[in-house]
């Protein structure tokens, strides 16, 4: 009976499907069927077979026509053929990681942006930074630039010189050396420790007044900078004139001049360039007398200074232009200065502005090298974080909410800096204690768009109006619940971006800020040992005056030791009063380290 067969016998109906699945058994573990090939080969037989043949010949066809497309088409140059190519190094002083989510966040607050919108800068990072110096795990500006121009670790303070204060050559002066057109394009001073550690070397950041006269070619190599943009006017003029900050009356303004170089100082003038069309070489450009206005003030007064994306584009068309005949392109840095700055007066709403000024001069550099017919890359990168940003805040002893607040920050109008300059100006005038209060609610309401500020935080502002403008900053922070940690830098690591990752394939991953530097160099192909060289040679026994008229080695004075190693004060004290400070000039502005 069939009921009484076993169910997978050979004469069971399941007998058809046993047998398929004896195949694939056979297929997985490469063992022989049993079949019985007595009878006749089926039609299903002779199709698998024919399958098979088709599958051979279809594979040995493609493996044939893939060699022939090979050998027919060029190699394609690797990523580090030599020739004409320029190169945008970008910085972005003070900006960690948690920048970039503040202002992602913020951003997406302000465009009525979904979630997934990004900044243009998120759409390019590539790897990260570690960013400690020779003489701390927290690097200042200087150390952390010195890295970038010379590929070399050195202390805080230090601009482009060592540990045992020689000078090191940098990138960019190994590039005018070969033949490269150079520029650098800031928004805070010039003479600031970024742009210094690229064109000048001293042993002391604060020697700004120096610094400005190597800039314009006042030490061993000369003139080596094509185009500078910034700010810091007070430390190129003599300190007989109002507007100046120098220790000294040295005219550096007419030392430029006698260098070859062509002086603006005004937006009227920058307009005359005609966005780098009407550009004459050399050009030295200043159009404030420290630093740039944040964004968020500047803005406002667009008709008075230029953007950071504007001086960049100008930059850019006018080095393109001047190098279109050349075998060589250019070196070109852009740094976003003050978003340091923001970080070091814990301001969250002036923060988001500088980061996407940025991203805006970020854009510009993309589509320029995107649209320009010379091979070129940008790097962008930052020095260090600064402030111990976190976009979170634990305002009482119970357990926080997992909340912060863009709003705030989109309610702001004014920096922080903005609002207590404003207040210094007004108290000179000796108001009465009523009057104060009126205009400090004032202050809160049009300048911060905050309107449920208390007695107590006018009592602060009353009370220490020398810190008002940690005050002011205090209250956005609070009420965005933006969180801060320090008034200084951290030892964070920074994102590294590139507009080509196969070409800055060195870059991908994590990385010392020195390999950063030393790809500037490899990707140049420029000789920065024969520069330190040269300037070791010609620096021997090369004197200068000292800001009290004694004579000094061309790098000015070795910083004692203890000053060396603290890298000096992080605190951010800036007040805009530069004027005449003797001796001691650089200290006015502490928020740049």
């Amino acid at each position: 009976m069939a009921g009484d067969r076993p169910l997978l016998s050979p004469g069971s109906p399941s007998s058809e499907h046993s047998r398929d699945i004896a195949e694939e058994d056979a297929l997985l573990t490469g063992q022989p069927t049993h079949r019985n090939h007595d009878g006749p080969r089926t039609w299903k037989f002779w199709r698998e077979i024919g399958l098979l043949v088709w599958a051979i010949i279809a594979t040995v066809l493609v493996v044939v026509l893939a060699v022939v497309y090979q050998k027919s088409v060029p190699a394609k140059e690797p990523e580090s053929a030599s020739g004409k190519r320029n190169l945008v190094f970008m910085v972005s002083d003070g900006m960690g990681p948690t920048s970039l989510s503040l202002t992602r966040s913020f951003m997406q607050f302000q465009n009525g942006a979904p979630f997934n919108e990004q900044l243009v800068i998120d759409q390019h990072m590539i790897g990260q930074s570690r960013t400690r110096s020779a003489s701390s795990l927290i690097t200042d500006s200087a150390a952390g630039a010195t890295a970038f121009s010379c590929a070399q670790k050195s202390y805080n303070g230090a601009i482009s010189v060592t540990p045992d204060h020689e000078p090191c050559g940098t990138v960019l002066e190994a590039a005018k050396k070969a033949g490269y057109m150079t520029g650098l394009v800031v928004t805070t001073r010039i003479t600031d420790a970024t742009p210094a550690c690229f064109a000048a070397h001293v042993n002391m950041r604060m020697e700004e007044d120096r610094i400005a006269e190597q800039m314009v070619g006042d030490y061993p190599l000369g003139r080596v900078v094509d185009l500078m943009f910034g700010g810091g006017r007070c430390h190129f003029l003599p300190n007989s004139t109002d507007d100046s900050c120098r220790a000294d009356n040295k005219d550096v303004v007419e030392l430029a001049k006698k260098n070859g170089y062509n002086y603006i100082s005004d937006r009227k003038a920058f307009d005359g360039l005609k966005g780098g069309r009407a550009l004459k070489f050399p050009m030295l450009g200043l159009f404030a007398e420290t630093d740039i206005p944040y964004e968020i003030d500047r803005r406002n007064e667009n008709d008075l200074y230029p953007s950071l994306h504007e001086m960049a584009e100008v930059a850019l068309k006018a080095l393109s232009e001047a190098t279109k005949d050349s075998d060589k392109g250019f070196f070109l840095m852009v740094e976003g200065s003050r978003i340091d700055h923001a970080g070091h007066h814990n301001d969250p709403a002036a923060q988001v502005h500088e980061v996407l000024a940025y991203d805006k001069a970020f854009t510009s550099v993309l589509d320029f090298l995107d649209k320009d017919s010379t091979q070129g890359i940008m790097v962008s990168t930052s020095d260090h974080e600064t402030g111990g940003l976190a976009v979170a805040r634990q305002l009482h002893s119970t357990y926080p909410e997992y909340a912060w607040y863009p709003g705030p920050l989109s309610n702001a109008s004014h920096s922080a800096e903005r609002l207590h300059q404003e207040y210094q100006n007004y108290l000179e005038s000796n108001p009465s204690s009523s009057a104060k209060r009126t205009f400090l609610s004032d202050s809160i309401e049009k300048g911060l768009g905050i309107k449920d500020y208390t007695g107590t935080d006018i009592q602060l502002l009353l009370d220490d109006p020398d810190h008002a403008l940690y005050t002011y900053a205090e209250l956005v922070s609070r009420r965005s619940q933006t969180g801060w940690s320090t008034h200084g830098h951290s030892a964070a690591d920074v994102n590294i971006y590139s507009s080509d990752p196969k070409a800055a394939a060195a870059l991908v991953g994590n990385h010392e800020n020195t390999e950063v530097g030393a790809f500037l160099r490899e990707y140049l192909e420029v000789d920065v040992e024969a520069v330190t060289k040269e300037l070791r040679e010609k620096g021997t026994n090369l004197m200068a005056t000292g800001a009290n008229g004694t004579t000094i080695g061309w790098m000015g004075p070795v910083p004692e030791e203890g000053e060396r190693l603290d890298g000096q004060t992080h605190l951010a004290s800036y007040s805009g009063e530069f004027r005449k400070r003797g001796a001691v000039h650089g200290r006015g502005c502490d928020c740049g380290h």
